[in-house]
């Protein structure tokens, strides 16, 4: 499934400001594992949390760094406007950031470039970040939520021969996206998290709380209640003593300007 059009991104992540912190406990988890990842740094004067969000990631940075000037960037203004209070905001497309050449010694985005086109995003952040500077970034590669795409694939092959979710780069396109935006030191690094609900329906309301139905399930028409009912069941099998599993193929990098 191809990414939706950025009014269409924008638009869903502003709706769920109000409540993306309540079901965001994995983009969260990925914050913290990926600050876990940046090598031993010198202090950085000035970074940019590009796709902030409503600012988990930059209170982290600003814990780490509170001598460091921190600048908040997100193109969903209700977002930002949640995490204004952890730097400077600006309303601003990653893919275009508005800061002169070499502002930043790091570059932070966690769980923002999935939405974007991945070489313009790069390209931007190498453009961004001081000679020395470093990126550290996570995304989504190919293998998550395979156990939605698979559930619609099988109750749907007959009406809908699309797929569910998204169609997110794997690890080699992140590295040579680095390698082709000048960038070097470059660590890319792959992990399966999954986070476990009591329900498909549960699972769903949560991926719409933090502002990504679009990931999966993006259908120009509504699904019957008999598809609705084999989804349920082919969901099943992959159910757990935790629960029923949302699988993230997480993508964290690391690099040098």
């Amino acid at each position: 499934m191809q990414r939706p059009p950025k009014p269409h991104i924008r638009h869903a992540f502003d709706r769920a400001a109000g409540t993306y912190d309540s079901a965001a406990a994995f983009q969260r988890l990925v914050c913290e594992r990926l600050l876990a990842r940046l090598p031993a740094i010198p202090p950085p004067a000035a970074i940019v949390d590009a796709g902030c969000g409503t600012g988990y990631g930059a209170k982290l940075l600003a814990e780490r760094w509170p001598a460091a000037a921190l600048v908040l960037a997100d193109f969903a203004p209700a977002m930002l406007a949640g995490s204004a209070s952890q730097g400077l905001a600006v309303c601003a497309d990653i893919e275009a950031l508005p800061f002169q050449a070499g502002t930043f010694e790091l570059y932070w985005s966690s769980l923002a470039v999935q939405w974007c086109d991945l070489s313009h995003s790069l390209a931007e952040a190498a453009r961004s970040l001081a000679p020395g500077g470093r990126l550290a970034l996570s995304t989504l590669g190919p293998g998550t939520f395979a156990e939605i795409d698979a559930a619609f694939a099988s109750a749907t092959a007959s009406s809908d021969p699309h797929r569910h979710v998204l169609d997110f780069l794997p690890p080699e396109a992140v590295h040579a996206a680095c390698v082709a935006a000048g960038l070097r030191d470059i660590v890319v690094e792959r992990e399966a998290v999954a986070i476990h609900y009591p329900d498909l329906k549960t699972l769903l309301r949560a991926i719409k709380a933090i502002g990504a139905q679009g990931v999966a399930n993006r259908r120009p028409t509504l699904l019957g209640k008999n598809a609705w009912r084999r989804i349920e069941a082919d969901y099943e099998r992959h159910r757990s003593s935790a629960g029923l599993p949302a699988t993230y193929d997480v993508i964290y990098c690391t690099a040098q300007r």
